[in-house]
């Protein structure tokens, strides 16, 4: 006879129990795995606990990943055999947090069996209505009301979601045995709410997930959750969180690690810059010359040293779905759709399509900022004395200066890899994973110098040695569209040094209208002699601000630098954080995310900040700033 089977262990082991208890009282994280595919997790001590119960005789496919992106939830089945270990365990684990902060609250998710009377529906999902039950011989009434009113500003399918509050003197979810007796409620001093959940990320109960809709939702969710927590804490225990966000995870899985690792290996196995920067200009330009600037000229890239299609194949292998983080995940899947982009990008090198993955990277050029540019090109002179060439730097010795300014940084971060490189085959200055290269036909004005190192190293490296301080390589590799903020607080840097000059206004303005006459159809030499004829550009200039611009068929990557300015100027006014954004290579909409990853304390403060915000004189700027300026203010008064 065959042996007969284990039978399956459909309760908590006291000894487990234990355990955890145990482990929450030497304030210890639990991450443990219970039977019927249970699973707790409690990143450290906190006085709250978001349930969730499987049903026990019908599927309820997705609703458990509304809990999982939480710091202290458990996921076990509801079936009757299951509730004496499950009772147990909740009780175990609220004695104990409920004794270390004076009271404790359970958040119980469910999803709707019948979202609405008469269920109506519209575009083929449930009306979106979340029901709260609360009890009206305990009632955590501010919680409730911080839950309800985050619910509401939840949108599904462009549809601001109803909130339904009911009342009742059960202190159970409806439709289930409570997890404990009202005695134990009251002995525990332990708060109970109740949240049906529209079902709206799947086709059925048995159905297909939306998995773009199931995000949304536990974003929201989580959003709404942390609120709730955060006022009762307040109201009822001695926790003090500085801020709703700071209730988050802490802890992460392993799988973050991993994925991190694997996308940051895909990011620096090929430098997209250097792909699609040509490596012939100054014999472009001698062409483009002897042509009386007629004949477009041809520009030649340097070779693939990877191939696109085993690239993609492992970037979309990552099971990003796995972070168990719904910040993280979104992030990461921000940044897995910019690398397959650029990708495509550097196959598409020289032919029409190139020019629509740039505008997917960076967007189009608005009317407003075209505008603008025009409005700098008109009053600001096109010729000025404020880059005079006849005291300047050579290549090499504006390089040494570079190494010079990231010795001082070595002071606070020994560790630093980043090199100065002088090449034949570059253009102007760039900075590529920390490191700087240097055209050899480069001269800097002696009264550009200060303003080009603070651009380069006192931003872009700084930005990128502080990403390599933090947790996750995708702060250096930098974050999707990191381009413009960075590209804008280089700028703002060249300010703050008394380096930004009238003539280099004008070319990042330039580099705007040459982007606009680009997407707009002129030709790359209609463009060259805008800008040389109309603006008063002279011819070099004309033409590297036209090659940047339509290098491999189109790349309006060099419009940003003055978006950025504009942008971050704004920001500044409205009274944002200058620090914040020196935590690594990150875009302007990622700051909340990136907020709420240092109250989490997963992300750490930045390591390093540019040496002109330590000089005395840097307050008068700065104070300025608040004011809401823009770009033409910054160098009226060197007028």
């Amino acid at each position: 006879m065959p042996p007969k089977k284990p039978k399956a262990v459909t309760t908590i082991p006291d000894t487990l129990i234990r355990e955890i208890g145990d482990r929450l009282s030497e304030g210890k994280r639990v991450r443990r795995t219970l039977p019927m595919d249970g699973r707790l997790h409690i990143d450290r001590t906190l006085p709250f606990l978001v349930v969730y119960r499987r049903p026990h005789k019908q599927p309820d496919i997705g609703t458990d990943e509304l809990v999982k992106g939480e710091a202290s939830y458990l996921i076990a089945p509801a079936g009757p055999r299951h509730k004496p270990g499950l009772s147990k365990l909740v009780r175990t684990a609220a004695a104990v947090l409920s004794g270390k902060f004076g009271a404790f609250m359970i958040i119980e998710i469910m999803s709707s069996s019948n979202n609405h009377p008469g269920n109506n529906t519209a575009q083929g999902i449930p009306n979106p209505l979340f029901r709260v039950h609360i009890s009206t011989l305990r009632p955590p009434a501010k919680a409730a009301e911080a839950l309800e009113q985050s619910l509401k500003r939840i949108t599904i399918l462009k549809r601001k979601v109803q909130v339904e509050e009911i009342k009742g003197k059960t202190f159970s979810a409806p439709g289930l045995p409570p997890l404990l007796t009202g005695a134990e409620i009251l002995e525990l001093n332990c708060f109970m709410i109740g949240l049906e959940v529209p079902p709206v990320y799947r086709e059925s109960a048995a159905g297909d997930i939306f998995p773009l809709l199931l995000r949304r939702l536990r974003r929201g969710l989580g959003r709404a959750i942390k609120k709730a927590v955060f006022e009762f804490a307040h109201e009822h225990t001695s926790h003090r969180p500085l801020n709703y966000q700071s209730l988050g995870r802490r802890a992460v899985v392993k799988a973050v690690w991993d994925i991190d690792t694997q996308m940051a290996a895909i990011s620096n196995s090929f430098d997209f810059l250097l792909m699609v920067t040509p490596v012939n200009i100054d014999s472009a330009w001698a062409k483009f010359n002897r042509s009386r600037f007629q004949q477009v000229p041809v520009l030649y890239y340097r070779p693939l040293p990877v191939s696109p299609e085993f690239l993609k194949r492992r970037l979309y292998e990552i099971p990003i779905e796995r972070m168990e983080d719904p910040t993280l995940e979104f992030l990461f899947r921000e940044k897995r759709t910019e690398l397959d982009r650029k990708i495509t990008m550097m196959v598409d090198r020289g032919k029409p399509q190139f020019l629509y993955g740039g505008l997917q990277l960076y967007g189009a050029v608005s009317d407003e900022l075209s505008v603008s540019a025009k409005e700098i090109l008109t009053r600001v002179p096109p010729r000025s004395h404020d880059e005079s060439t006849r005291n300047s730097l050579d290549s090499l010795q504006f390089a040494k200066r570079a190494e010079e300014e990231i010795d001082f940084y070595r002071q606070t971060y020994a560790d630093i890899p980043c090199k100065v490189q002088v090449l034949d085959d570059t253009v102007g200055l760039m900075v590529s994973r920390g490191n700087l290269y240097v055209s050899k036909q480069l001269r800097v004005p002696l009264t550009r110098v200060e303003a080009l190192i603070q651009h380069e190293v006192g931003t872009h490296i700084v930005t990128y040695l502080n990403g390599r301080a933090q947790p996750f390589q995708q702060l250096y590799c930098g974050l999707a569209g990191y381009d413009e903020l960075q590209e804008g607080l280089a700028v703002l840097a060249e300010y703050m040094v008394g380096g930004l000059s009238r003539p280099r206004l004008r070319l990042l303005a330039g580099r705007v209208l040459a982007a606009h006459y680009l997407v707009s159809g002129a030709s790359f030499v209609e463009t060259f002699r805008e800008l040389n004829r109309t603006f008063g550009f002279d011819q070099r200039t004309a033409f590297t601000i036209t090659v940047r611009i339509y290098r491999g068929g189109g790349l309006i990557k060099d419009a940003v630098y003055l978006r950025g300015l504009v942008h971050l100027l704004k920001y500044l006014g409205e009274g944002g954080d200058l620090e914040v954004l020196f935590v690594g290579k990150i875009a302007a909409e990622h700051i909340p995310f990136i907020r709420e990853l240092q109250y989490r304390k997963v992300l750490r403060p930045p390591l390093l900040f540019p040496r002109y915000l330590s000089q005395p004189q840097i307050k008068d700027k700065l104070k300025r700033l608040e004011n809401g300026l823009t770009p033409l203010d910054l160098i009226e008064r060197r007028k």
